[in-house]
């Protein structure tokens, strides 16, 4: 049998309640607050274990509210929605794939018509098959020449073999590659990869791969400053951050790391740069002292940690993410009862006014800067204007702790840093893409859970970085870290930092494979 305890909201020593009418109904008003509130909790926790995870409203506009409907509802600030009959059938596959072509002829014999006469071409049915090869695995055997003087019988000398990555290791650059690319893109754990090398009879053990993996991450360390250095020069960066645990790094109990997440602008497609650093706090220092010397526009989300670089001699100005607001509404609009889910309200409105702001992007995101600049002027800023007017109207009609009251005054706290996007067209209106930057990391994550030491979270940085820079310049990533880790030894041990100029990657577009073209 199960029990409920009702717990009363008086402590054991008050039996009574109030006897004046003003009290008891401040008493009422304070329980009814609480108890919208653990519906709200209950009613988000049904959605994130049943619902769905997007947050696109598909008719923005059904939720205007009656009075304002025919003011708000301008065809120029509204997302048109059309749909476009998806046609029957497969995709083909790609046509710069190699090919194989194989014709199926009739046999001479069969080649007689019923009548007697013989059969002549008429034409040609074609289909295709994809065929696969699994990896294929081999050994290079080094083999090095020596040479000598007949005459004196000395002078011997041996032809070199190339300078590898990791000395007096039968790790090949192919190898390496193969195996960080499998971790780190595909987040496929080390001892996973141990069985599917024993499938081809090759012992490699998790211990040496995760001692190739660190050694690798030193070769590539100054790689990594040398991005460092290109992120440092641009204008815009977008930053977020994810937990991370890290097991030995001098704290007891294990607590929280975190994996920082910088990225150049995506209106910078010229040198696009991603990176990813490990600290063991969330502290906003962290972000400063990476991004020493940089000057320009931060976007980041609403961390207060971000902070750090707001002030009047700071260089930086730091730039907000409508899409976080964007978030909070619609964790507002789920916290609701279903039947109230789809009719006009204040959560519904808000949407609505967001929607109209994205649909704008939409329409000018293949424009050039000025021209998005101009735009954003003439339709975002009224808009943007309406809402915070109506944020400022309704932030006393919700409690603070309500999901809806939580979304309002996250808008009037960042306002400031919401509406910095209309400055300047190479600006975007949110934070996404460094999100979507951020998850690869996420799902890694989940499948091998946690870093030994900080050493192996510093290289799983360096690493995660150069494999989504290389997905960001449009590279494969195997072919980029086999090329990068079959030409870096061969500079030696001193070389100066614009020796690795020619290997960034966007200077390989010429000499490494597309990523849309893989083979």
């Amino acid at each position: 049998m199960l029990f409920f305890s009702i717990i009363s909201p008086m402590s054991s020593t008050d039996k009574t309640l109030p006897e004046d009418t003003p009290a008891l109904q401040n008493m009422v008003l304070e329980l009814q607050s609480k108890v919208n509130w653990y519906e709200e909790q209950f009613r988000l926790l049904q959605h994130k274990q049943f619902g769905t995870s997007s947050e696109k409203e598909a008719h923005p506009d059904f939720f205007n509210e009656a009075e304002t409907f025919a003011d708000e509802a301008e065809p120029e600030a509204c997302e048109t929605i059309t749909y476009e009959r998806k046609k029957p059938g497969r995709k083909p596959l790609p046509k710069d794939l190699p090919r194989k072509i194989v014709r199926h002829e009739l046999a001479e014999s069969e080649q007689v018509c019923d009548c007697g006469h013989h059969l002549h071409e008429i034409g040609e049915e074609t289909s295709e098959q994809l065929e696969i090869i699994p990896a294929q695995v081999y050994v290079v055997e080094h083999v090095q020449v020596k040479y000598a003087c007949r005459a004196c019988e000395e002078g011997v000398k041996t032809a070199a073999k190339p300078a590898q990555p990791i000395p007096r290791s039968f790790a090949s650059p192919s190898l390496l590659a193969y195996i960080i690319v499998s971790k780190f893109l595909d987040s496929l754990p080390l001892y996973r990869q141990e069985v599917i090398f024993n499938r081809y009879k090759i012992d490699i053990s998790r211990a040496s791969m995760s001692n190739w993996v660190l050694k690798s991450a030193e070769l590539l360390k100054p790689f990594y400053n040398r991005l460092l250095y290109y992120l440092i020069l641009q204008q815009i960066i977008q930053a977020d951050e994810t937990t991370l645990r890290v097991i030995n790094d001098g704290r007891e109990n294990c607590p929280k790391s975190y994996m920082w997440l910088y990225q150049s602008g995506d209106y910078a497609p010229e040198c696009p740069i991603v990176l990813y650093e490990y600290q063991p706090t969330r502290a906003g220092q962290h972000a400063k002292t990476f991004l020493t010397g940089f000057s320009g526009y931060l976007q980041t989300d609403g961390f207060p940690g971000y902070h750090i670089f707001d002030g009047e001699d700071s260089d930086v100005t730091l730039l907000g993410c409508m899409a976080h607001v964007r978030r909070k509404f619609h964790y507002a609009l789920k916290a609701l009862p279903k039947e109230s889910q789809k009719k006009p309200g204040m959560v519904q409105m808000a949407i609505s006014k967001i929607a109209k702001l994205y649909a704008i992007e939409k329409q000018i995101k293949h424009l050039n800067a000025e021209q998005r600049y101009l735009i954003r002027q003439e339709k975002s800023k009224p808009l943007l204007n309406d809402f915070k007017l109506w944020c400022d109207d309704k932030v006393s009609k919700t409690t603070k702790d309500s999901k809806l009251g939580v979304a309002i005054r996250y808008v009037i706290n960042q306002w400031k840093y919401l509406t910095i996007y209309l400055e300047d067209g190479h600006l975007q209106i949110d934070n996404n893409t460094a999100e979507q930057r951020i998850k690869p990391f996420v799902i890694g994550r989940k499948n091998w859970v946690m870093n030994q030491n900080p050493r192996g979270a510093n290289a799983s940085a360096i690493l995660y970085s150069l494999v989504q820079t290389a997905k960001a310049n449009n590279l494969e990533p195997f072919a980029f870290l086999q090329h990068i880790l079959t030409e870096l030894p061969k500079l030696g041990r001193h070389y100066d930092d614009e020796a690795l100029d020619q290997f960034m990657p966007w200077n390989l577009t010429e000499k490494i494979q597309p990523l849309n073209k893989v083979a």
